[in-house]
């Protein structure tokens, strides 16, 4: 049955105690069993699946509650874990911290209420003995809707130190299911927006994976893991998987044989930020979705009709991507042209005219250039005018992160007003570019990848 699939989620008290480490490990560990694991990221975040799709060998998915609203949570679950054996889902910062000013909108503990998961508590238990067993009960009796099930000491310093630890958990009624030594961290690398893609250093990254399914493997009781996530709850009675394929009264008629648009998504190692669901949306209402390299490749895929630029690290490329003179002239003429171009974050400065004083595309006539200052949190955004996109008046909720600036911040016709933290239009619109800072997640209004494919079709 779909959705009793067993599932746990790997938590913690406070961002940096291991979540990352312990839930890779745990699906890696577990796929090396010979489970089918469906590999999940509570929140925004684009890296972190990145190593789970590593792990796993399945496209790492994430869970948003703000961005996607609580009702189509379980359903994506759902919709990653169809044919899986077990699912792990990785939480962000600590358990309860969620959309800030929100309550527990968006949080870790949220998604678990919403999943009817038990929870795996991560401590960083470091410079600590019998005071774990006061942090590990208030997480516990906290929220009673919030199941947790085990806990997994993690940075232990010795054996001394670990039999410490477990006797003062004893009284606790909360399960020890692992201990992981504070000399076996695994070395992941970070900059600017936390850790370095999977993309950029694929034959480290597998290596990282495999050590941290060893740790995991050393450490902790995979038998009593996988039998608490075979503990989880059924979800709500008619909860089904979301699909990305439109309503039958929305799908346009398509000549016999005749081609979809091509619809190029840009990757490699400068843009690797995106949502699979967002491909999935795309191929569903039509295109043919072909990716390429803007570090690489030098022309567009034959055919393009529409262009998606998203996410990624175009600051740290900024050399490769303005030598690569001949894809940055056939951008240009492709949005001059007319066709739909939708870019995020990433995009945005790839379109510019530079980038830290490096030529880009030039479809807008805008500057991009670092700073020392991060942009970090969800928005609620409203289209200004009608765009390729979305129709003017569309409400949807996205996500900013980024250590960059765009002047000026918006065009004539800027791409969407922004609510919070303060009013202000942001972005582009023009010809068929929709360029913005924001990132959404477009299984939130579907109607989005049908716009902009039908776009395609008739520009």
């Amino acid at each position: 049955m779909v959705n009793a699939v067993p599932r746990l989620v790997v938590a913690a008290p406070s961002s940096g105690s291991g979540k990352t480490t312990v839930a890779t490990g745990l699906m890696a560990a577990f796929a090396a069993r010979g489970l089918a694991v469906s590999p999940h990221k509570v929140g925004p975040d684009y890296i972190d699946p990145g190593y789970h799709a590593l792990a796993t060998g399945r496209a790492g998915r994430n869970l948003d509650a703000y961005l996607c609203g609580p009702e189509l949570v379980a359903p994506l679950f759902l919709h990653g874990a169809r044919g899986c054996d077990l699912a792990v889902v990785e939480g962000v910062m600590g358990l309860f911290d969620g959309a800030a000013g929100e309550g527990e909108l968006a949080s870790t503990a949220h998604v678990a209420k919403l999943l009817r998961a038990p929870v795996v508590l991560v401590v960083d238990a470091s410079s600590q003995s019998r005071s774990v067993a006061a942090l590990v009960h208030g997480f516990a009796s906290w929220d009673p809707g919030v199941r947790i099930g085990g806990v997994i000491l993690n940075k232990v310093g010795s054996d001394r130190h670990e039999e410490l630890l477990r006797e003062a958990l004893d009284s606790s009624g909360v399960p020890v299911l692992g201990a992981l030594r504070r000399t076996e961290q695994v070395d992941v690398p970070s900059r600017h927006l936390g850790l370095v893609p999977v993309a950029e250093r694929r034959a480290a990254a597998v290596d990282a994976v495999a050590a941290m399914a060893a740790q995991v493997v050393r450490g902790c009781d995979l038998d009593a893991l996988e039998a608490l996530a075979r503990s989880a709850g059924a979800l709500p009675e008619g909860t089904a998987p979301w699909t990305p394929e439109p309503p039958a009264h929305d799908q346009p008629p398509r000549p016999a044989g005749k081609r979809g648009p091509v619809v190029a998504v840009a990757g490699g190692e400068a843009f690797t930020f995106s949502y699979a669901e967002h491909t999935e949306l795309l191929a569903a209402a039509g295109a043919e979705v072909v990716p390429f390299d803007p570090l690489h490749d030098e022309q567009l895929p034959d055919g393009t009709a529409g262009l998606v630029v998203g996410g990624g690290f175009p600051e740290v490329y900024a050399a490769e991507l303005s030598a690569n003179e001949p894809l940055r002239r056939a951008v240009a003429d492709l949005a001059l042209s007319g066709a739909p171009v939708a870019a995020e974050c990433a995009g945005l400065l790839y379109l510019c005219r530079e980038l830290d004083g490096r030529p880009m595309c030039g479809v807008l006539d805008a500057t991009a250039r670092m700073t020392g200052r991060l942009t970090l949190g969800y928005r609620d955004a409203v289209a200004v005018g009608d765009s390729v996109l979305a129709a003017a008046g569309t409400r949807m909720r996205g996500h900013e992160f980024h250590r960059t600036v765009v002047e000026p911040g918006a065009g004539a016709a800027p791409a969407w007003g922004v609510r919070a933290p303060a009013r202000r239009v942001e972005g582009f619109v023009q010809q068929g570019v929709h360029a913005s800072y924001l990132h959404t997640h477009w299984a939130s209004e579907p109607g989005v990848a049908r716009r902009f494919v039908e776009r395609c079709r008739t520009s």
